[in-house]
């Protein structure tokens, strides 16, 4: 054959190979796949990322598509890049948004897949609480239910630098006239110059000495605060309250002295005309009366034990009651949990029970007081409010010491539980968690004369048998101003109508 036939005859092979012809059919392009990501949730108004990958076995992805396609309307940033957002949008109730994303490859072909969003319900925060003031006018104060009560000034919690807070009591300042709150919180003890109630001043904060303390108990003693907490080690602070006159900004302050002769406490009581100090609940003592001599305030010693049984809170007085056995000796009454106990102290190195009593449908016996007469205890129990039985007040005849006698027990029509406790005069000064402030006027308690006259509630938000709300009252500065401390709600400075 020539050789021009025979070049021609294999470029024609070569072209119709080329072309197919010839030959077998080629492979038909395979579809991408796509992957939308895992479903997710989010809080409304929160921005959503959406993520997708794209995978073409025979080729490459060349582009991304996304597109909502159930649900509130939202528009989607990015919609055309493999990484898209979107802002999750306002909602009555949890929602959900259902996404596609398509994917392309070189050829032409798509492949999609699709992911949820579930976007959560975020209730807005409650506006802020009225801060005063605010007289009682036709059941409120402001924000805040009442009767009698009038709301001079709040002072919230973080004008405080606090988060939480608990106890609270009060100095006044004899050289100048100028009244004090000392309120206790988490993190430390502020000092509030409340003088014109309804203009306070916070003066600074002493910082827990170690740890933060959700428990934490302040006494003042000849112009010194002693306070104690619960975290270890913190021992019992010492802070000379007079370094609080003519400041102008807030300080940040130091104890003057650390007692250390135990490392916690529960509670703290003074005697302020023995000049001792009874802390409880310490890791000393049996959990008992931990006695401290306070005489000279800047240099605590420790004076003695009370250990036979484990206290909570105490009392401490000088006994000028009906009971001539022991008149002018030094007399604690205890709450003790499970029983209330009457202890002479008197001698440090030798206290001695005098008694002690129960009493119907007892829970936790918690804090009480005398009456000025010493002739009656009142006493709140935190534990026996719940299942039908409301907010009840215990109230005993001591007369004879040796022989108490439970006489009956208020009941409020709240089922608060009740927290702190203080007697002036005729009346009571409660804080009960939840219903907050109230006050009670007796009369002839023997009779069972017992009722309430006004209350101030500082926790709007529940009324609900738990620990939430007012923690302590201090009812005792010379102007008739009234503080109280809230666990959420920060200071009060209110006053009887």
């Amino acid at each position: 054959m020539p050789k021009l036939l025979i070049l021609m005859t294999l470029a024609l092979g070569i072209f119709l190979s080329g072309c197919g012809g010839g030959g077998s059919s080629p492979a038909s392009n395979k579809a991408p796949t796509a992957n939308a990501g895992a479903d997710q949730s989010a809080d409304e108004g929160t921005t959503v990322n959406l993520s997708a990958t794209g995978a073409d076995g025979d080729g490459t992805i060349v582009s991304f598509s996304w597109q909502q396609e159930s649900g509130t309307a939202v528009s989607i940033t990015n919609a055309n890049m493999a990484s898209a957002s979107f802002v999750a949008p306002m909602v009555a109730a949890s929602e959900v948004l259902l996404f596609r994303v398509t994917v392309t490859d070189d050829d032409g072909a798509t492949g999609s897949d699709t992911v949820t969003v579930t976007v959560n319900d975020i209730a807005s925060p409650p506006p802020p609480l009225s801060v005063g003031p605010e007289i009682c006018i036709g059941g409120n104060a402001g924000d805040f239910s009442c009767s009698g009560v009038s709301l001079s000034k709040r002072v919230s919690l973080e004008t405080m630098g606090g988060t939480t807070g608990n106890d609270i009591w009060g100095w006044f300042d004899a050289s100048t006239g100028n009244e004090y709150a000392l309120m206790g919180m988490t993190n430390g003890t502020a000092f509030v110059d409340i003088t014109n109630p309804e203009d306070p001043v916070f003066l600074g904060r002493l910082p827990s000495e170690t740890v933060d303390s959700p428990w934490r108990d302040i006494k003042v003693y000849q112009n010194h605060a002693y306070i104690v907490a619960e975290n270890v080690p913190h021992g019992m602070q010492v802070f000379d309250l007079t370094r609080l006159r003519g400041l102008v900004s807030p300080q940040t302050f130091s104890a003057d002295v650390v007692y250390g002769d135990f490392e916690n406490a529960h509670n703290l009581a003074i005697n302020e005309d023995t000049g001792f100090a009874y802390a409880v609940g310490t890791n000393t003592c049996g959990n008992g009366l931990h006695m401290i001599d306070i005489n000279v305030p800047i240099n605590p010693m420790f004076a003695g034990c009370y250990d036979l049984t484990e206290t909570h809170d105490t009392q401490c007085v000088i006994y000028q009651g009906p009971d001539a056995n022991y008149v002018n000796r030094e007399i604690c009454v205890s709450s003790n949990k499970d029983h209330v106990e009457i202890v002479d102290v008197t001698d440090k190195s030798a206290p001695m029970s005098i008694s002690s009593i129960d009493y119907p449908q007892r829970g936790f016996v918690h804090q009480g007081w005398f009456t000025e007469d010493h002739r009656f205890f009142l006493l709140g129990d935190e534990g026996d409010e719940g299942g039908g039985v409301p907010t009840r007040t215990h109230v005993f005849d001591v007369s004879d010491l040796d022989a108490p006698v439970y006489v009956f027990a208020y009941e409020a029509a709240t089922v608060a539980i009740d927290h702190n406790l203080y007697v002036l005069g005729n009346r009571v000064f409660q804080a009960n968690y939840t219903s907050g402030l109230r006050v009670l006027e007796f009369g002839d308690l023997a009779n069972e004369e017992l009722v309430e006259i006004a209350f101030f509630d500082t926790f709007p938000a529940s009324d609900a048998t738990d620990f939430s709300g007012a923690w302590s009252v201090f009812p005792y500065l010379p102007s008739g101003t009234i503080i109280v401390s809230d666990i959420t709600n920060g200071l009060f400075i209110l006053s009887l109508q």
